[in-house]
């Protein structure tokens, strides 16, 4: 009987050229459709694109053609992140060597779940887990560090707290402040632990002395939330002064860093995250400053030994005597079962590029913010809220209402000619431009701020922008 051709095997590499070229031509065609960052349109116009791709999405007889189809769609309505355009959020544009090795794991299919079925894959796992360990915990500490390979900072946070709750005999109250990442008191509430404390963060950071406070009416175990680059403005909590706080009160520290902790490749900025070594526990996203295919999440420990809270047994999966017989134990890796080799594209984009050529992308797009708010402070339409701590810039029209501010910025999503993102500090709306692209160069700066102002007086003007 015959079938369908497989992504992997002797047929797998002839099956897959043909449509790779496919996908290629694609990709090309369906950017050159698109002609911007994002489709015009909005919502309607995609959602009616798409569905006359699709038609009959589960036709009683196939069509051969539905891979050039869709995947032209699929492209002609993406919003590309790697457009110097697009940036809005916290969506880094990939690496090709990184999406050439995710072709490998998706090909071949192994699942992390027990030694036969990923041999290669759980070996290399260990060799990045415990590369990356040493760049965040550094080689100095008592007890030997690690990390988990996770699918970002959702799960690490959640991840961390269970660690957290474990290593207190069953029971931790999270202490984050108002900045902290949304996931972190979701977790807290998926876990059953008790209402978290929120600290007030009135300059954007956690504050030193309330924290104190707020520890100090707290009797029973606490985890610390501190935050190394926030979503909405990447703000760096002051990491040395926090861990000394959570020394005094004998309060575990975890640090969320998924989006700064990628200042730890660049010797320029490096010194930002000093204190991070002290954390229990640190999440870690490289599907941001890393610019890897999502997903790619990290949660590093200090001490080894808590991931031991993580040990499952499935007769199935690791038996007793396989492990004893020293085939490898994966399920006490993560709170998933069926998981992704994602450890793949690391370890090409680790030994491809090496600390140096991550720390130079790293200073690139630093860079790019640099001069982003340099031409939005010399102009007099607008108002900047800050230097950039990493790679974030939040602007607003001067003396524009917050109505006015989200209108810019939807203006332009549907116009299909720019992606930026919002963000509400200090009681105000502000236009939010995250800068991951390193191809990103002045005159795209320059037409990204040109666009928000064009925007801005085509709305006072009382039009609708084309």
């Amino acid at each position: 009987m015959s079938h369908p051709p497989l992504a992997s095997g002797p047929e797998g590499p002839r099956a897959l050229r043909p449509m790779l070229d496919t996908v290629l031509r694609a990709l090309d065609t369906g950017a050159r459709a698109r002609g911007g960052p994002l489709p015009a349109g909005g919502p309607q116009a995609v959602t009616a694109r798409i569905r006359q791709a699709a038609g009959d999405i589960l036709p009683d007889q196939g069509d051969p053609h539905a891979l050039r189809t869709l995947v032209h769609a699929f492209t002609e309505t993406a919003a590309d992140p790697a457009h110097p355009r697009c940036a809005a959020h916290l969506h880094c544009p990939p690496l090709a060597v990184a999406a050439a090795a995710d072709l490998a794991a998706t090909a071949l299919n192994p699942s992390l779940d027990s030694w036969d079925q990923a041999p290669g894959a759980s070996a290399l796992e260990q060799l990045v887990a415990q590369a990356l360990s040493r760049q965040i915990h550094g080689t100095g500490q008592p007890t030997a560090p690690d990390s988990l390979i996770t699918t970002g900072g959702t799960e690490s946070n959640q991840l961390a707290l269970l660690l957290a709750r474990e290593a207190h005999g069953g029971t931790v109250r999270l202490v984050c402040g108002a900045n902290a990442h949304h996931s972190l008191p979701r977790a807290a509430w998926l876990l059953g632990l008790p209402d978290s404390v929120v600290v007030p963060t009135p300059r954007g950071t956690l504050d030193p002395s309330a924290l104190d406070d707020a520890l100090t009416a707290q009797p029973g175990p606490v985890l610390v939330a501190a935050t190394a680059g926030t979503t909405d403005a990447g703000y760096i909590d002051p990491l040395p002064e926090i861990a000394a706080r959570c020394t005094t009160h004998g309060a575990r520290l975890h640090v969320d860093a998924a989006y700064g902790g990628g200042l730890l490749f660049s010797d320029r900025h490096r010194p930002r995250l000093t204190g991070l070594d002290a954390a229990d526990t640190v999440t870690l996203d490289l599907h941001k400053l890393g610019w890897q295919p999502v997903a790619a999440g990290l949660l590093a420990v200090r001490d080894a030994r808590d991931l031991a809270a993580l040990g499952q047994r499935a007769d199935y999966l690791n038996a007793a005597d396989d492990t004893e017989a020293g085939l490898p134990d994966l399920l006490g890796r993560s709170l998933r079962t069926t998981r992704r080799p994602d450890v793949l594209k690391l370890a090409v984009t680790l030994k491809t590029l090496g600390r140096e050529g991550l720390g130079a992308l790293v200073d690139q797009v630093c860079a790019r913010a640099r001069d982003f708010a340099a031409l939005v402070a010399e102009h007099p339409g607008f108002e900047l809220h800050a230097p950039p701590v990493i790679s974030t810039v939040l602007f607003r029209p001067a003396d524009a209402t917050d109505a006015t501010v989200a209108a810019v910025r939807r203006s332009l999503l549907t116009a299909g000619r720019a992606v930026l993102g919002r963000a509400r500090l200090d009681g105000r709306l502000w236009l939010k431009a995250t800068l991951l692209n390193p191809a990103t160069g002045p005159d795209d700066l320059a037409a990204l701020l040109r666009l928000a102002a064009a925007s801005r007086a085509t709305l006072v003007e009382g039009h609708t922008p084309r």
